[in-house]
């Protein structure tokens, strides 16, 4: 198995070579995808690429953390890898425990999600947006525990996670593949770790990307009861053809 490390930033320039330091602990093989930061932030990456710490791809305009992690992705299958670690930049995630998350891959394909544990630092309203995530994933899956949808510390099988063509690019990607991973058969586990949200810069526009996460889930619910319609459909034209 060959495993790399996807780590997206849009302007963490306080946050980002620290994190490249914590995560090469664990994995070598990095590719930190720029989307579209400022020029200080895009020279401290731009930096870290030419010390050799990490592989940089730079998107020019910023699209959203998904599309930025699916560039990675795709960065990830054209260079060999079979599994890819997602790690935000803005240190909110254990680096500790990406052993952890890499232990348990223990069949193939696996989604590996981590399931946070928060400190008193996470606001309120967060906190019931990702209850709510989380019950609309079990829905969506007809009882698949999915977990927590929305942590943005993860482990991918990367041809399957490129090949159920999420169509997420900013924070409703994260729920998106995962609940799409699930609909394709692939093994979800789930590793408890800590999460903070002091000391580094979140850009989780409220309104925006909550809109957008609410939007996915219509979609996946609509998409869902088609599937669970058209199954009995599905089992016959398999069964004809052969």
């Amino acid at each position: 198995m060959r495993l790399c490390a996807i780590i997206p930033t849009y302007d963490n320039p306080t946050t980002l070579e620290e994190q490249v330091r914590r995560v090469r602990e664990h994995i070598t093989e990095i590719v930190v995808v720029d989307d579209g930061s400022a020029p200080p932030a895009r020279a401290i990456a731009a930096a870290l690429a030419a010390a050799k710490q990490c592989e940089l791809v730079i998107r020019e305009h910023n699209g959203g953390k998904g599309a930025a992690v699916k560039t990675g992705l795709a960065w990830a299958r054209d260079h060999g890898f079979d599994y890819a670690l997602q790690i935000d930049a803005d240190l909110q995630h254990d680096s500790h425990d990406i052993p952890k998350l890499i232990a348990a891959i223990t069949a193939d394909p696996t989604l590996v999600l981590a399931q946070p544990v928060f400190d008193a630092s996470a606001p309120k309203g967060r906190l019931r947006a990702r209850k709510i995530t989380e019950f609309m994933a079990i829905v969506e899956t007809l009882g698949t525990r999915v977990g927590d949808p929305l942590c943005g510390f993860r482990v991918y099988p990367v041809a399957q996670a490129l090949g159920v063509k999420a169509r997420g690019d900013a924070m409703d990607f994260d729920p998106e593949i995962a609940v799409r991973l699930a609909w394709a058969g692939v093994a979800i586990v789930h590793v408890p770790t800590p999460v903070v949200y002091t000391g580094g810069v979140s850009h989780y526009r409220g309104l925006t990307d909550t809109l957008l996460i609410a939007k996915a889930h219509v979609w996946l619910c609509t998409e869902g009861v088609l599937r669970l319609i058209t199954k009995p459909f599905r089992w016959l034209w398999r069964r004809a053809r052969g």
